[in-house]
């Protein structure tokens, strides 16, 4: 028994050291959590700080100004790209007073980078100044150069209303030289003889400038043989002037050259039929405020176009004033998707000079209504109606006939009769857009609508408008009204819809039936 003793104390000590190191490690633990506890506890206050911050941050941006100054503009990225034409899109960056204007400015410095179209991103950051100046800001831009500077394309593209084909393609180089500079060249050929070559530049706004610089030189042949028995060709030049984001500013200067190989033009296309210089400026202002320029639901668009021909001391100079009107405007409804859509333009042309009132206006610069066109998200003039083929309503003249071979005059065949457009146009339309109950439908974004649509057309030059009544032009506007269905694209709209003609005159090419519709708003 004497012997276990020592047995028995190196137990209790083992045990006691074992007591020990336990609660040793319980202390650890404890403190371990203990510090896992404040560390966890730290990051949450922390985040409630930021959060607290952020809070506060919006709350002073939707009430009140803050006060805010650019410190620097740092620019990364551009490898090629000068700095200067970058800085001219930024420009309003410097100006920025208040943190509300310099997110505003970056939002718009971003835009309009991206619209170069020499960039593959953009990124605007903003960041905090140099800890010395207070309630200052660097930003930094960063931009990623297009890896290939060459693009191209090519396709067939249809008019269903001429009946024709043609083979399009463009080729664009882009920041060759470093300056933002798009050089562009351009060819289209079609089945109806109709071509068109083009050579285009494009440069933004460089220090110095205050507009970008847009310059095209382009050969155009179209054949209008099948609805007003003449041929058009056009060589010339147009420069911008200015271009904003609501005004433009062109300059135009052509040759064109007017002639009917058939030789069974009417009498009045023949008095225009040779060849004349287009000297013209046309001012556009354009604001468009719809929600989608493809299916608007909400909200307004207004384009004004203005163009004066004649500038200039040379004889064959054509001289005419040309004025266009187009509004819209769309109501949501608030079920199904919904929304009504109401439009309505207005053109008038009319030459200018000495004996302008006996003189026609020319027949290019005159107003055409008819085509497979969509008027609901194009904007531009008065150009179509429903229902109604190309150049399909308003005055006409019988063409000629023609002696045959034999001596005998085919005066027993008719030989049709050439359009020969208006001085003054109006169309209205409205339409009615709704979602489809089909779920793929309402997914792919294929829509229904109803419409309603009239227009007219009215002779004013050529001392036509002493035979010209409001009461007349208003009893003589043609109309149409129908349903269809809308297959919207990233590109372009398709409409295929049943067109029924309320009312049209002798003459008139409007058909009740199918008819397929085609527009894009670029």
């Amino acid at each position: 028994m004497a012997a276990a003793k020592p047995e028995e104390e190196l137990t209790s000590d083992s045990e006691e050291e074992e007591e020990e190191d336990d609660y040793v490690l319980e202390e650890d633990e404890e403190e371990f959590e203990e510090e896992e506890e404040e560390s966890v506890g730290a990051g949450t206050e922390r985040f409630r700080d930021q959060r607290s911050k952020l809070n506060n941050l919006f709350r002073r941006l939707s009430s009140e100004p803050v006060l805010l100054r650019v410190h620097d503009i740092i620019i990364k990225g551009n490898t090629k790209t000068v700095d200067s034409v970058i800085e001219s899109e930024i420009r309003d960056l410097k100006t920025a007073t208040s943190m509300q204007e310099l997110l505003q400015a970056a939002s718009v410095a971003a835009a309009r980078l991206h619209r170069l179209d020499i960039f593959e991103t953009v990124n605007v950051t903003l960041d905090a100044g140099p800890p010395e100046l207070p309630d200052t800001a660097n930003v930094v831009i960063e931009v990623v150069e297009a890896k290939s500077p060459i693009t191209g394309d090519v396709g067939i593209f249809t008019k269903p209303e001429a009946r024709s084909w043609s083979v399009e393609g463009s080729l664009k180089f882009k920041n060759l030289f470093g300056h933002g500079d798009i050089w562009k060249f351009s060819g289209a050929y079609g089945w109806d003889q109709t071509g068109e070559i083009s050579t285009g530049l494009s440069l933004p706004r460089l220090k110095g400038l205050w507009t970008p610089v847009v310059a095209r030189i382009f050969l155009l042949s179209q054949d209008w043989l099948k609805f007003s028995s003449y041929q058009e060709r056009l060589l010339g030049v147009s420069v911008g002037l200015l271009s904003t984001q609501h005004h433009d500013l062109e300059y135009n200067l052509t040759w064109r050259t007017l002639t009917d190989p058939s030789h069974m033009a009417s009498k009045s296309i023949r008095r225009q039929l040779g060849y004349n210089l287009l000297s013209s400026l046309k001012y556009t202002y354009k604001v468009d405020r719809r929600d989608s320029q493809l299916r608007p639901t909400r909200g307004y668009a207004f384009v004004s176009k203005s163009q004066i021909g004649g500038l200039g001391p040379d004889s064959k100079s054509l001289k005419f004033l040309r004025q266009e009107f187009d509004f819209r405007f769309a109501i949501p409804l608030g079920f199904y998707r919904s929304a009504l859509n109401f439009g309505v333009t207005a053109g008038v042309a009319l030459p200018w000079g000495k004996g302008f009132m006996s003189m026609p206006t020319p027949l290019p610069e005159q107003f055409f209504i008819g085509s497979h066109l969509s008027p609901v998200c194009s904007l531009g003039g008065p150009s179509t109606l429903f229902g109604f083929k190309c150049r399909g309503l308003g005055p006409s003249e019988s063409r000629r006939f023609l002696i045959n071979k034999a001596g005998q005059d085919d005066s027993a065949v008719d030989p049709g009769r050439d359009v020969l457009g208006g001085d003054l146009a109006v169309t209205a339309f409205a339409d009615l857009s709704f979602d489809l109950p089909l779920k793929l439908f309402r997914e792919a974004g294929i829509h229904g609508h109803m419409f309603a649509c009239a227009g007219n057309l009215a002779k004013l030059s050529g001392g036509e408008i002493q035979n010209f009544s409001l009461k007349k032009f208003g009893e003589t506007f043609r109309s149409s009204a129908g349903c269809g269905i809308v297959i919207p694209t990233k590109l372009f709209r398709i409409e295929i819809n049943y067109c029924y003609i309320l009312k049209q005159l002798e003459h008139d090419q409007g058909k009740t039936g199918i008819q397929f519709n085609f527009s894009s708003p670029f």
